[in-house]
């Protein structure tokens, strides 16, 4: 019951780095500005990268990873549906405005694994979270940080 509680936990973050992947590449295609391009570029390396770790637990736990690409079309469309509007508009502020709500749901994601499920999860596996978790804080900080330029400017 432990195993099969901590491969359902690892299976909802594979979907949470689904959708940063899927949004992430997408972003990148729509964009023209190559900082924006290599941030993003970047974060999705990141998720893929927290996607294969996740995998390779579920795996050595004997459970079976998500199959397909595991989004959550309600959580996440609404936000991509923002940056395709921040797009067509080329408005480089609500771009960053809804990337920034998309970290925070990531980072908001496992802060909520790392704090109700720790009674599933092996010491390693919690020091993988813990790991992933800082990466993804990390991430959500340069977009900020990029955001917080902007609206002094626009100030």
């Amino acid at each position: 019951m432990k195993q099969d509680k901590a491969v359902e936990v690892f299976n909802s973050l594979i979907t949470i780095n689904n959708n940063r992947i899927e949004g992430y590449e997408t972003a990148s295609k729509e964009t023209t500005d190559a900082d924006l391009k290599s941030l993003f570029f970047h974060l999705a390396q990141s998720s893929l990268k927290c996607k294969r770790e996740l995998i390779y637990e579920i795996r050595k736990m004997g459970g079976e990873p998500l199959e397909g690409d595991g989004t959550i079309s309600n959580t996440f469309s609404k936000v991509w549906t923002d940056i395709k509007g921040a797009f067509t508009k080329n408005d480089r502020l609500s771009l960053l405005k809804s990337c920034a709500y998309d970290e925070n749901v990531a980072v908001d994601a496992y802060y909520e694994t790392l704090n109700s499920n720790l009674e599933f999860l092996g010491a390693e596996q919690q020091t993988l979270l813990n790991k992933q978790y800082l990466s993804i804080s990390a991430g959500l900080s340069k977009i900020q940080t990029l955001r917080d330029s902007l609206v002094e400017v626009h100030s």
